[in-house]
């Protein structure tokens, strides 16, 4: 997920600092994207207004903890899906892997986005399907933040949609299980399983 959104990013024109525990992973990954800088977490963290989470369900809350200082103040992106064997939902019953997060440092800003399609898709230039761009949700509390955000979203050639709070952002992790689960298991097109937004109520009294 760093290496296809970052790439993206700095095609738009953003300056991209990729840091990592292991340096020479982080420089690898920095030199495939082309004019990012590279370092460990805390330079990472330090960089920037936004700070991309691509990090393990799992492992997230630690690293965020661990460098709360660097992050204060910043806008977080999460892009983590807490699904386990079995496409199950691994945070169902408790919070989200987003508001983990959240909590694991206070005010850093933290906005769930990109969770629901795999990294190829964002290597698209742009993702555009049948004359559509993708839209992509995102959820957070903080409107600079969601600002920030949706530039980013519309840097990719991608139309953000308010999803919500961060309140919400259990929900497109859930949606990300449902689809994962569906896409994989059953091969099933997502898109079909929803009528479009002119037929969302039922038919139009022209077409009843």
């Amino acid at each position: 997920m760093a290496d296809a959104l970052a790439t993206q990013w700095v095609r738009a024109g953003h300056e991209v600092f990729v840091g990592g525990r292991n340096e020479q992973k982080a420089q690898r990954l920095a030199t495939r994207i082309g004019g990012a800088g590279h370092g460990n977490l805390w330079a990472a963290a330090g960089f920037g207004e936004v700070v991309l989470a691509a990090l393990p369900y799992g492992a997230g809350a630690d690293i965020v903890r661990e460098h709360q200082s660097a992050l204060k103040g910043k806008v977080l992106l999460d892009c983590a899906n807490p699904v386990g064997p079995g496409f199950r939902l691994l945070t169902e019953g408790g919070p989200s892997a987003a508001r983990r997060l959240a909590a694991a440092a206070p005010g850093v800003h933290v906005v769930k986005a990109f969770n629901l399609c795999h990294e190829d898709v964002w290597r698209m230039t742009p993702p555009v399907f049948d004359g559509q761009p993708l839209t992509v949700p995102i959820c957070g509390d903080d409107e600079a933040a969601l600002a920030l955000a949706r530039k980013l979203v519309r840097d990719m050639g991608c139309e953000p949609v308010a999803g919500g709070g961060l309140d919400r952002a259990g929900l497109l992790e859930a949606t990300a299980a449902l689809f994962i689960g569906l896409w994989v298991a059953e091969r099933a097109d997502v898109r079909a399983i929803a009528p479009p937004l002119a037929y969302a109520t039922g038919p139009r009294a022209e077409n009843a």
